[in-house]
């Protein structure tokens, strides 16, 4: 085959040649990956999607001459003949790395100007500049597998999912106002004056409307949009979700439905690390709250705290017998260590817990077959062994305390049974711990108002039905709500859905809403639901936290191809921006900015009361 009859860029991609094609007429295009000069000869490594192959070139002639003055990111085009290396030169970590190409005709597609951020390399760059270059920052390796692994995750996912007889259907972008908690973000009307959309939270009302509407398992990928803050594991303004409902099932229906597929997919693409088996844990959100002091526990850590109230009271430790004799909803709960046991290990704790803005940590460290340390001393021997013979501890072994009222100290307790997991190493590697929060409170106390109101979701069905929030204690009633959480992180919310506006009404009674009031935000869903409602339920797994765990990353802009930095901003097309007052007269609304106030530095900043508001 002659060069005119090859196709104008390639005849291969940068990843599949192997040994096999020697003495092969082969064209490439990619870009300049790297360029190394070994005197007599310039080897030029060529980057595209699929992988990296070697060109090679003499360091005399025209062509030398172009890839001499070719920078970095260069996109060419070379035209050779497929040579294998010499024993010594071959690379065995490259898939092509027993070949390299013999270039005997180049053209330059497009030249690059000066680099801002290198793509080669690992060197770490500041996230402003990543944000600013994206286009760059997913041409370099880790960035670029992280977006490849998320179109193979989600297209296992659609697949599972319709395997298992789930229907693709799409909700509506511009629609009202949501439920879900969070701010939402509003878009003016033009045809309307004075009205807006809202972009959806979750498709939340849409999938409950499809089961009304007899629809029987739905799912989509969908965008959702919050205006909240930026967290590690929670981007700014979008997210994707596994979005799914189901008609006629109960929780455990829920649970065997989409088990499979998580566990599928984790499987599929853990490159042998272990997940959960099935079926799931399922831990009640009180037990979870008392052995974990979270909602959101990372089982890897095979810590577990429990309560020793029953050993402090009436004890001769005064500082927790007088806390738990002043207040009967005081309790102290201890955080087991083992091989914890020595007076250096307890003390770094104590000193990390007043790190922490506590005033310490109690510990009893365990030798010679008894306790040691101030605590074991004042409650006494008798005590201590009850306390070591409960909780299985041995010599060499510590136990930490941590007192008050649980609600107050639940993240300080999680924080150290995480630290202690830290510091003796025990985490469980190259794992994924899977497992379902159930039973979650349907209700709560503001702790700003003192009323009650929903704990979680709104739209749950309370377990016991109309008949639970008529005569049981608000606080006392449970939902069918629950989190499935893997490694620490909470990958999705859910519940079996109130379907019944009797409930409804009830259950917001309760909450202090009125019936006009349920009606008025609500209307839209509780008019379907009079038409004929069947029972229904679902979750929805987030995709960017699925494979943020399956990449290994801890940052979740490390899985989005283009993510906006922590102040919500888009730095590569430089969003949000300001509008002409064309557009606020075509939309009929008027700018009503917050002050602009110096910040140190010099950079500007709106006043941050007045832009909360806003």
């Amino acid at each position: 085959m002659t060069n005119s009859e090859l196709h104008p860029f390639r005849t291969h991609n940068c990843g599949e040649l192997r040994s096999d094609n020697t003495g092969e007429t082969v064209r490439l295009s990619g870009w300049v990956h790297r360029k190394r000069d070994h005197g007599n000869l310039l080897f030029v490594d060529l980057r595209d999607h699929y992988g990296v192959t070697q060109l090679v070139i003499e360091n005399t002639g025209p062509i030398f001459e172009v890839l001499e003055k070719a920078r970095a990111e260069s996109v060419i085009t070379v035209t050779g003949t497929l040579e294998k290396r010499s024993d010594d030169t071959i690379n065995p970590d490259l898939p092509t790395g027993e070949i390299e190409l013999r270039i005997e005709d180049i053209n330059v597609e497009s030249p690059a100007d000066e680099l801002p951020m290198q793509v080669f390399g690992d060197a770490d760059f500041p996230e402003d500049i990543r944000l600013r270059y994206r286009f760059l920052d997913l041409r370099r390796e880790e960035v670029h597998n992280n977006i490849v692994l998320r179109s193979n995750v989600i297209s296992s996912i659609r697949r599972r999912m319709t395997d298992s007889g789930f229907m693709e259907m799409q909700t509506p972008i511009l629609t009202t106002t949501s439920p879900e908690g969070a701010r939402d973000y509003l878009v003016p009307s033009r045809i309307h004056p004075g009205k807006f959309y809202a972009l959806p939270q979750a498709p939340q009302i849409f999938k409950q409307m499809l089961m009304v509407s007899g629809f029987d398992k739905y799912f989509q990928i969908a965008p959702c949009f919050r205006d909240e803050d930026a967290r590690a594991d929670r981007s700014p303004g979008e997210f994707y979700q596994l979005d799914f409902e189901m008609a006629y099932v109960t929780q455990d229906d829920v649970f065997d439905a989409i088990e499979p597929v998580l566990q599928g997919v984790f499987e599929e693409f853990a490159h042998g690390r272990e997940v959960s088996p099935l079926p799931f844990p399922r831990i009640a959100f009180a037990d979870s709250m008392r052995w974990y002091g979270s909602d959101k526990p990372d089982l890897r850590n095979p810590l577990r705290m429990s309560n020793a109230s029953h050993i402090f009271a009436g004890s001769g430790f005064k500082i927790f017998a007088g806390m738990i004799e002043k207040d009967p909803a005081v309790e102290v709960w201890a955080i087991p260590a083992p091989k914890g046991g020595s007076r250096a290990f307890c003390d770094r704790m104590n000193s990390w817990a007043q790190g922490e803005g506590q005033p310490g940590l109690g510990y009893i460290f365990f030798r010679d077959g008894e306790g040691a340390g101030p605590v074991a001393k004042n409650i006494g021997a008798e005590r201590t062994e009850q306390l070591r013979t409960e909780l299985e501890l041995a010599d060499g072994d510590a136990v930490f305390f941590v007192a008050g009222v649980p609600k107050t100290f639940a993240s300080f307790a999680a924080a150290a049974r995480n630290k202690v997991c830290e510091e003796l190493d025990i985490l469980e590697k190259d794992c994924f711990k899977f497992c379902w929060i159930v039973d979650y409170p349907m209700y709560e106390m503001s702790e700003d108002t003192g009323e009650l109101e929903f704990s979680h979701n709104p739209f749950s069905m309370p377990q016991g039905g109309l008949e639970a929030l008529e005569n049981s204690d608000p606080l006392d009633i449970l939902a069918y709500q629950y989190d499935i959480v893997c490694n620490g992180v909470e990958l999705s919310s859910g519940a079996i859905r109130n379907h019944r506006p009797d409930i409804m009404y009830k259950a917001f009674e309760i909450a202090g809403y009125s019936n006009s009031d349920v009606e008025e935000q609500f209307g839209g869903l509780l008019n379907a639901f009079k038409f004929g409602a069947p029972p229904h339920g679902g979750s929805a797994p987030g995709i960017d936290r699925i494979v943020m765990l399956l990449a290994d990353e801890p940052n979740i802009r490390e899985v989005i191809a283009f993510p906006m930095n922590q102040q919500a901003e888009d730095l590569l097309m430089n969003a949000p921006v300001e509008i002409t007052p064309e557009r606020y007269k075509e939309l009929h609304i008027k700018a009503d900015l917050p002050k602009i106030k110096k910040k140190e530095g010099g950079a500007e900043q709106p006043d941050s009361e007045k832009s909360k508001d806003n």
